[in-house]
C-alpha cells in the first residue's frame, strides 16, 4: 500500500485529500460523505488533521486507522510536536506502526496560546525536525535513545510541510533544504494560488535537492490546492495567514461576483479554483487538496 503510494509520488500522478477529523467522539461523518461521493476511488490517500489551531479535535491517528481500514487507501497521520514530548511521540508512531498506519506528516503546530481549552501549555521539545530524526531512528530499528528493538518496527515514510509564499524566497529554499535533509519524502506546501508562484517554488526545490544524493535526492515537493469560492475566505487568507499568498485579482473578482450574488460569487470562485487546478496539474501533477471536510467541493474540482 505505502510502496505504491511512494511509487506514485515520485513517478505517477499524485492526488491525496485532507480531512479533518471534528469536535465529536465519531468520524463516521467523515466516512460516510467520502463513501456517499466515491472519492476514494479519485484520490491516492488521504491526510487527518491533529488539532489545527490548536482546537479540540478527534485523534488524527484514529482517525486514520478508520479511514484506511475502510477505503483501503493510504493516510498520512498528522502528528504535532505542539502536543508531544519525545516519549509520547515515540510511543504513538509503534501504536500506529500495529495499525499498519505508517505515513506520518511532521508538523510544529499551531501555538497553543490559541487553543479553545484554557491555559493549555505546548510541548515543543522540538520543531517538526526532531520527529522526521525519530522516524530515521526507528526505520533503523532503534528508539530515539539508540535502543534496539526486539521486533524492527514497520517502515515509516515521513511528510513535512512549507509555506507556499515568502518575500525572502530564500528561506523557503533554505527550509526545503532543512526538511529534505531530515529525511522528509515529500514536502506539502500550504495553498498556491498562483500558476507562476508554483512554478517558482518547484525551481527552488529542485535546486535545493541537488545538494543531495540517493533517497534524500528523491524528495518530492507537493502544491498545497485550497479551492476558494467566497470573498470573505480569500480576504481572510490574505490578510491572516502568513506564508500564502492570494492575488489581488481573485479577491478583485470575488468582489464583483459577490456584488451580484451568493450564487455567482460561487460560481467565479469555482472557476478561479478548478481553472488554477488543472493548471497545477500541468506543471507538476502532485497535490494535495484541502478543503475543509467540503468533500461536495473536492468531488467537483477532481470531476
Amino acid at each position: 500500500m505505502f510502496e505504491a503510494l511512494l511509487k506514485k509520488l515520485r513517478e505517477e500522478r499524485y492526488i491525496t485529500l485532507e480531512t479533518t477529523p471534528g469536535h465529536s467522539p465519531t468520524v463516521e461523518n467523515i466516512l460516510s460523505k467520502i463513501e456517499e461521493l466515491k472519492l476514494a476511488q479519485k484520490v491516492d490517500g488521504f491526510t487527518t488533521t491533529d488539532n489545527p489551531l490548536a482546537k479540540l479535535k478527534y485523534n488524527s491517528i484514529l482517525a486514520a486507522i478508520r479511514l484506511q481500514t475502510q477505503f483501503k487507501k493510504p493516510v498520512i497521520a498528522t502528528m504535532s510536536m505542539r502536543d508531544r514530548n519525545k516519549i509520547a511521540l515515540q510511543s504513538d508512531l509503534l501504536g500506529a506502526n500495529d495499525f499498519n498506519i505508517r505515513a506520518i506528516l511532521a508538523l510544529t503546530g499551531d501555538p497553543a496560546k490559541i487553543s479553545d481549552q484554557p491555559n493549555t501549555k505546548g510541548c515543543f521539545e522540538g520543531d517538526s525536525t526532531l520527529l522526521l530524526d525519530i522516524i530515521k531512528c526507528f526505520n533503523a530499528g532503534i528508539d530515539y535513545a539508540g535502543k534496539e528493538f526486539k521486533i524492527k518496527p514497520k517502515k515509516i515514510y515521513p511528510f513535512a510541510v512549507s509555506n507556499a509564499y515568502a518575500k525572502n524566497p530564500n528561506t523557503l529554499k533554505k527550509k526545503f533544504r532543512k526538511k529534505i535533509e531530515h529525511g522528509a519524502i515529500g514536502i506539502i506546501t500550504q495553498p498556491v494560488f498562483d500558476p507562476e508562484n508554483a512554478k517558482r517554488l518547484l525551481f527552488m526545490f529542485n535546486e535545493a535537492k541537488t545538494e543531495f544524493e540517493g533517497e534524500r535526492a528523491k524528495a518530492v515537493l507537493i502544491f498545497g490546492f485550497f479551492p476558494i469560492t467566497r470573498l470573505k475566505t480569500a480576504q481572510f487568507l490574505a490578510s491572516h495567514v502568513p506564508g500564502i499568498n492570494v492575488p489581488r485579482y481573485w479577491i478583485d473578482e470575488l468582489y464583483k461576483a459577490h456584488k451580484r450574488s451568493e450564487r455567482k460569487e460561487y460560481e467565479v470562485g469555482f472557476k478561479l479554483s478548478k481553472e488554477l487546478f488543472d493548471e497545477l496539474i500541468k506543471i507538476h501533477p502532485k497535490i494535495h487538496i484541502m478543503t475543509a471536510n467540503r468533500f461536495e467541493l473536492a468531488n467537483e474540482i477532481l470531476s
